[in-house]
């Protein structure tokens, strides 16, 4: 979950999954688009057409890895007995809780399983992902960092090369994207600064464990994680991770400032 909801307007998008209502806000879509721009655009060279075409399935992938990521979410709550709806925006998506609250929410460990469940959720369709793509027969278009993993990156190497290529460029484009954007943003979700989900998970296990400054550990945590990452990527040149990571930094430093932390 990441920042706050914004306002409904008459561009957003409203549909239902399993009794969940979704909300597609109308900056989503150009927001997703700007991200895989420069991807996109590397791939296409100067034909336009082809350009849109590449672009177009970068923002399908968005949309559905986010939305799978919000319904882990959701889902999580539904087993606590809490309603919720999902809501997909510029800079991500939210599940926010709907109705009385779920008493059994007051369990920190209830809310670590709420936190994890988006991620958990996006590595769970990347998996499944490779394995009908290695059971069909085909190569893993993967994204290197993937090859870096160990036995995982020893076993898709080993598929790779007794395996024929995706033979659509579109799909092996789509399969690519569906593994960097569920296994890497789910990774840097997990990052431990609030309100990520990993900042989460990190608060309410503290709570669990009955820290009484579990706030301000968790805050203070994340400010220094998001401090180094927005300076990482300002150094790589990766100006929204950097706008980011930088917002990130500021709200974990008012979240400290608020709770009366002095150093």
């Amino acid at each position: 979950m990441l920042l706050a909801e914004p306002q409904s307007t008459s561009a957003d998008f409203h549909f239902h999954i399993c009794q969940i209502p979704v909300r597609v806000t109308g900056w989503f879509w150009p927001a997703a688009g700007l991200f895989g721009w420069g991807s996109a655009q590397s791939l296409a060279g100067d034909d336009t057409r082809t350009l849109l075409v590449y672009l177009g399935v970068w923002v399908l992938v968005v949309f559905c890895s986010i939305l799978v990521h919000e319904l882990g979410h959701a889902l999580a709550f539904a087993a606590s007995g809490q309603s919720s709806r999902i809501v997909l925006y510029h800079f991500g998506g939210l599940a926010v809780p709907t109705g009385m609250p779920a008493s059994t929410l007051r369990s920190p460990l209830r809310r670590l399983v709420v936190s994890a469940a988006g991620p958990v959720a996006q590595l769970c369709l990347a998996i499944a992902v490779i394995i009908i793509v290695m059971m069909l027969g085909y190569q893993v278009p993967c994204p290197g960092f993937l090859r870096l993993l160990p036995i995982v990156g020893i076993s898709l190497e080993e598929v790779s090369l007794a395996s024929q290529p995706v033979p659509s460029m579109l799909g092996r484009l789509m399969i690519y994207h569906l593994l960097f954007v569920n296994i890497a943003w789910a990774i840097l979700n997990l990052l431990p600064i609030r309100p990520l989900d990993g900042g989460q998970i990190v608060l309410e296990g503290l709570r669990a464990c009955g820290v009484s400054a579990a706030d301000q550990i968790a805050s203070l945590f994340g400010l220094l994680i998001a401090a180094i990452v927005a300076v990482w990527a300002y150094q790589r040149q990766e100006m929204y991770l950097m706008f980011l990571f930088g917002v990130l930094c500021v709200g974990c430093y008012q979240r400290l400032a608020a709770s009366g932390f002095r150093g």
